[in-house]
């Protein structure tokens, strides 16, 4: 099977500030670039398969999780509330 030729284009797309610190670390890990891990990760979630992580990738998950606070699991994704930064002063 031949490799697909594709066109990316650059995007701004706002994430959950944890959730990004733990994609970058995730894709730190697997050498790879954000961008490629994301596409992995969707590429997989629109065919209904998880993603292929072995154990070991998901115990490097939890510990990025757990190094930079993400406390949010799939039950979160539809009921998050972005914080107000006037609310701040």
């Amino acid at each position: 099977m031949s490799n697909p030729v594709i066109e990316r284009v650059q995007t701004g797309v706002r994430i959950e500030k944890r959730l990004l610190k733990v994609l970058k670390g995730l894709a730190e890990y697997f050498d790879i670039s954000l961008g490629d891990l994301l596409e992995g990760i969707v590429l997989h979630a629109f065919e209904g398969k998880a993603p292929p992580f072995r154990p070991e990738h998901l115990k490097a998950i939890e510990e990025l999780k757990r190094v930079y606070g993400l406390d949010l699991d799939s039950s979160a994704s539809h009921r998050m509330v972005e914080r107000n930064p006037q609310d701040d002063d």
